[in-house]
């Protein structure tokens, strides 16, 4: 027997049958393997089954609520039959329809199969058609636009495909309508609400029309934003790949420079930094990595100080005091070398008698801090960082890349007092070497 509800059950009910599909269509997108088949519009064989099945069973569940709890607004048949051929093609609607509709056929509603697979089929048919980008226009505010596409049309004869969408779901609701008042039973032969005057009939169209949109909707909203996450952040890792070639030419002019001024007073120390920047080089250009552990930054750092050890001599002094747990720890490529040369070039080159570079690494609280401590000259207040103004291209790089992979709240940290020396400091969020990963 079809059912006879009054208007405020009905409403409710349909209302309820709204807000189950767009649950359903949230919980599922909540899913990363369920996101990734709907980023993608040429699916095979596989990924068709997986959202047949993710999608099919719920609604089997709610064909199963109907019939044994009577609980009509859990049966989204003909919307889910129809959606999945629209999202996944002709035979994932099928696959979906012949799900939904074997629960009815069980216990008489024999017209409740052809009805669903008819459906997958009419909404795979129209995917087939239907350029791809239109069916994720597809709103649930699509009334505000019918008078400019009707009127599209009329002007212009233009196909709009909004309207095409709006419509199939509309005369199949109108077909089911059609056949349960034909085959009243008893038994029952399909499923259909029995609306009672013309305006209830347009609001049980409207509740089929909401139950596709909206999932549409929510599930182009979640691949929008998986879009704009993925464009973040392979802008951070062009800005991060800049600021790392904008490094080494810095670094590069700078040992040149030193080795020109060695070559006429002392060739042999030129020929020896040439040859150990000719094999720092060589291991840069090898490593293609944006973030390496530790112990492989503070090996980057050894070889550019065995260049400045045959400049210096001696008088130069390098002290390491490293955690031995924190030498796993990912931090950006070549952060360190900069830091070092700043304090020789700034701080010591112009230092009489000893000069001494000390080297922390330590863990605290989920971060690793790493500090960079000289006993130069110092800098004056006036030449001392200010928030951005920072005295050099290498700090101002480092600085900038600190922020742009950390977050604004992680920065370069310098203080100096003249005469003593210098410590530059950076503090980072802890990552270890078994969750490595490269920008």
């Amino acid at each position: 027997m079809r059912l006879s509800l009054d208007h405020e059950l009905l409403l409710v009910t349909l209302m309820a049958k709204v807000a189950v599909a767009a649950t359903l269509a949230t919980m599922l997108v909540r899913f990363p393997w369920f996101r990734r088949i709907l980023l993608t519009e040429r699916r095979d064989w596989p990924e068709r089954l997986t959202f047949a099945a993710c999608f099919g069973i719920p609604l089997m569940a709610g064909v199963g609520t109907r019939l044994v709890l009577q609980y009509q607004a859990a049966d989204l048949s003909l919307a889910g039959s129809f959606l999945a051929g629209l999202i996944a093609g002709p035979y994932a609607g099928a696959l979906v329809g012949v799900g939904v509709g074997l629960p009815a056929t069980l216990v008489g509603e024999y017209a409740a199969l052809p009805c669903a697979v008819g459906c997958g089929f009419a909404g795979g048919g129209l995917r087939e058609v239907c350029p791809k980008e239109e069916i994720w226009k597809f709103s649930p505010f699509f009334f505000t636009k019918l008078h400019r596409s009707f009127w599209r049309l009329l002007r212009n004869f233009q196909l709009d495909w909004q309207m095409i969408l709006v419509t199939a779901p509309i005369l199949l609701e109108v077909l089911r309508q059609s056949i349960g008042r034909r085959f009243p039973g008893p038994p029952m032969r399909l499923f259909a609400f029995a609306p009672d005057g013309w305006w209830m009939y347009a609001v049980v169209i409207t509740a089929t029309v909401l139950a596709v949109a909206i999932p549409i909707k929510i599930w182009n909203s979640a691949r929008i934003e998986h879009r704009l996450a993925e464009q973040e952040k392979l802008l951070m890792a062009a800005r991060v790949e800049a600021l790392a070639n904008q490094i080494n030419p810095h670094f590069l002019f700078n040992t040149l420079t030193s080795i020109t001024s060695l070559i006429r007073s002392q060739p042999e120390t030129a020929r020896v930094l040439i040859v150990r920047l000719s094999g720092l080089l060589r291991r840069l250009l090898r490593s293609q990595d944006h973030f390496v552990p530790l112990r492989e930054e503070l090996a980057a750092v050894d070889e550019y100080l065995d260049i400045e050890r045959a400049r210096f001599g001696p008088s130069l002094v390098i002290i390491k005091d490293i955690d031995p747990g924190s030498l796993d720890v990912i931090v950006p490529s070549m952060i360190l070398q900069p830091l070092v040369e700043n304090s020789i070039k700034h701080g010591l080159a112009n230092k009489v008698g000893e000069g001494r570079i000390t080297i922390h690494a330590s863990q605290r609280e989920g971060h690793a801090v790493i500090e960079i401590v000289d006993n130069g000259v110092g800098m004056p207040v006036e030449r001392q960082p200010d928030g951005d103004r920072d005295h050099g291209i290498g700090l101002r790089n480092v600085n900038e890349r600190l922020r742009v992979i950390y977050g604004a709240n992680y920065q370069l940290q310098m203080q100096s007092i003249p005469g003593q020396g210098t410590r530059a400091r950076i503090e980072i969020p802890e990552l270890v070497i078994s969750e490595r990963a490269t920008a």
